[in-house]
């Protein structure tokens, strides 16, 4: 299996859990709540007020103050969620088990987390679905050799998983938002991208040698205090706290990441291609919990395995 975008072995998240139960239990509050209820509710906010809002001022054409009024305020509603993200791991140590490895997601939302949320490469793959839709209808093809690098969901993935149809895909068509994009947004997206090869291998290097120094620091000390039961559990928690704060790090990073591929999207398009993404970005998270999609794809998970 490829590392690329699983920088972290899954049944290291059995490590964490019963390392963390060596850490203070100051780092751990029994009035936080857990980061799933956040999520929920965060959810539920995007798929019944945002998004349908957001669709109902692409349809109208309205006017554009209006239009960037809904589409600020998706964007703050996923800034938002990342702080909180920040916030959860920030405050509690303890609480990075969670985090990186929800098990409370779906086995369809499961595929696509890298370093416990959505890869970023998805959110660039997403613009760049509606600049290559363009390209294709004017006979203009990349051809890149570096597409195999960068590509965490296929172009026509999107589409399929989204149920994209041309209606769909251009809600506001008759504001022809993607209509001979100009050359500076392909020339934006190409340094987000780039920014993105050049930022993303360190985190995943940061990543495994965290792992590795959690799992040799945690073990060293257990085997030194072997026999004596309280001494390497106050071992063991201070080598886990200490091997741990890069983890936490690198997610800090990661999600600092996704925040700001975010804002450059939105300061790369126009209020309606902002718009577009924005409603893709939506109803890609919404499908999600489609369930005769989950079931479709749990039956095929059963059928391979």
């Amino acid at each position: 299996m490829s590392r690329k975008t699983l920088p972290l072995e899954p049944g290291f998240n059995n490590m964490l859990k019963a390392t963390a139960l060596f850490g203070s239990k100051k780092a751990s509050s029994s009035t936080s709540r857990p980061f799933k209820n956040y999520y929920n509710q965060w959810f539920n906010t995007l798929k019944n007020s945002l998004l349908p809002h957001l669709r109902r001022a692409m349809l109208s054409a309205s006017s554009p103050t209006l239009l960037a009024t809904h589409v600020d305020a998706m964007h703050h509603h996923f800034q938002a969620y990342y702080e909180e993200f920040d916030l959860c791991c920030s405050s509690s140590i303890n609480s990075l088990p969670e985090l990186l490895f929800p098990e409370w997601r779906n086995s369809l939302e499961k595929p696509f987390l890298w370093l416990g949320d959505l890869h970023p490469y998805l959110f660039t793959n997403l613009l760049r679905s509606f600049l290559d839709d363009e390209e294709t209808e004017r006979g203009v093809g990349r051809g890149s050799e570096e597409d195999d690098d960068k590509t965490v969901v296929d172009l026509p993935l999107f589409r399929e998983f989204l149920g994209h149809d041309d209606h769909q895909l251009q809600p506001c068509s008759g504001l022809m938002a993607w209509d001979s994009p100009s050359k500076s947004i392909s020339m934006r997206v190409d340094q987000i991208e780039c920014g993105l090869r050049l930022m993303v291998p360190p985190l995943v290097v940061r990543a495994r040698n965290a792992q590795s120094a959690l799992v040799e620091r945690v073990g060293f000390e257990w085997r030194k205090y072997e026999g004596r039961k309280e001494d390497a559990e106050v071992a063991v928690g201070e080598a886990m706290m200490a091997a741990m704060e890069e983890l936490v790090n690198v997610f800090l990073d990661a999600n600092r990441l996704r925040k700001s591929v975010l804002a450059d999207i939105l300061n790369a398009t126009n209020v309606y291609q902002a718009a577009q993404f924005f409603e893709g970005l939506a109803r890609f998270l919404v499908g999600f919990h489609d369930r005769q999609l989950l079931r479709e794809f749990e039956k095929h998970k059963v059928a391979m395995n």
